[in-house]
């Protein structure tokens, strides 16, 4: 079973957010509360180059089992660290395709845009972590590990230990790409 591990937000534009015990998601917004809700990009590099942008990166959300991974390599990341909103267990986020609908708890749903791009802030946060996030498929194709990005399609609270539901979108699937 997938389920919510933690939620986290931040009111301002910091690498980590701040765990708490309920985020409410908007739709068409994101995270009340969070730096990076709203309908247009909110993430600053993008809102420089072009602030008419759609926001969508409206949630990130990351998988918990990356933690263990990072583990391994002598990283100590915690949900929140690396400004995830939504922490899973047991779903492989990166494997899902565009597209797909997450519901989480009694009424939230997002929608899946794409991948979240590792970017040089992990590295200010731990010395090599950004690396650490990026590996190579069989193929030598770049494989991002920093979890998936989201715009909020129903509103809802999002609590620790919610379950969470995929449904696929229409085959043909798209693969995820960097949003």
């Amino acid at each position: 079973m997938s389920t919510v591990l933690s939620v986290a937000l931040s009111g301002g534009h910091h690498f980590s957010k701040r765990p708490v015990l309920s985020i409410r998601l908007e739709t068409g917004l994101g995270v009340a509360g969070d730096a990076h809700r709203g309908v247009t990009v909110k993430h600053r590099s993008r809102v420089a180059r072009d602030p008419s942008q759609p926001n969508l990166r409206q949630v990130h959300l990351l998988h918990a089992e990356l933690f263990a991974e990072l583990a391994a390599a002598g990283f100590r990341v915690t949900p929140g660290d690396i400004g995830e909103n939504v922490t899973t267990e047991g779903l492989d986020l990166l494997g899902l395709p565009t597209g797909a609908l997450l519901h989480l708890g009694d009424s939230a749903v997002v929608e899946v845009t794409g991948l979240r791009n590792p970017c040089a802030q992990l590295d200010r946060f731990q010395p090599g972590l950004m690396k650490a996030t990026l590996d190579r498929d069989a193929a030598g194709g770049l494989v991002r590990k920093a979890g998936i990005m989201a715009v909020v399609r129903a509103d809802g609270e999002v609590r620790r230990g919610d379950a969470i539901r995929v449904v696929l979108p229409a085959a043909p699937h798209r693969r995820l790409e960097p949003v």
